[in-house]
């Protein structure tokens, strides 16, 4: 999806900056490609180039939780075969600390994946992010060229119902976006 983002935007006159984790998906060579390892350097890295940007969108989820430990050295079996207990930390919201340091001239877009009450969890979401937008998809879309989208706006109104390719439905949300006006009109150099 990030990558058929990142074509649209470029189609349209603009130069999209991708942060990105380790994928084997190509993205435009035109693009500014940041690429990190953790939800925190995915973090710092978008806190920096966000005040130069008309808006965002996360059109990916990071790592929800991370280990609480890290351990330098092979952690071995236990001898008793009782196995071991993984403690996980939460990971920072990305888009919920860049919609609150969202200017009014910039925008923001968030994707939710959801399996079960995708709605009424999208509209949660929606709100905890303070997002313009959000897309609701299923798990079905990861990996495929075609899938399934809800757009909802920040009223929770549904704006687009949509099946068929992430290219095609990448220039159906950029048209979503300039149709809601949450588009800048100040042209911002990449960096």
């Amino acid at each position: 999806m990030g990558a058929a983002l990142a074509k649209a935007v470029m189609e349209q006159g603009g130069t999209p900056v991708i942060v990105s984790g380790p994928t084997a998906i190509s993205y435009p060579p035109e693009a500014e490609i940041h690429y990190i390892d953790t939800t925190e350097q995915m973090l710092q890295c978008c806190l920096e180039f966000f005040p130069y940007c008309t808006g965002v969108i996360g059109a990916a989820a990071p790592c929800d939780f991370r280990p609480a430990s890290f351990s330098e050295q092979k952690i071995s079996k236990p001898k008793d075969g009782n196995g071991i207990t993984l403690q996980l930390s939460e990971t920072p919201d990305i888009l919920a600390a860049l919609g609150i340091v969202k200017r009014p001239d910039q925008w923001s877009v968030a994707f939710a994946l959801e399996t079960e009450n995708g709605k009424t969890r999208a509209l949660e979401k929606l709100q905890q992010k303070h997002c313009d937008l959000i897309v609701l998809n299923s798990p079905e879309s990861i990996g495929e060229n075609e899938a399934s989208f809800q757009v909802f706006d920040a009223t929770g109104e549904r704006r687009k119902v949509f099946t068929g390719t992430k290219r095609v439905f990448a220039e159906e949300l950029l048209r979503i976006i300039r149709g809601l006006e949450l588009r800048c009109t100040t042209a911002i150099p990449a960096r």
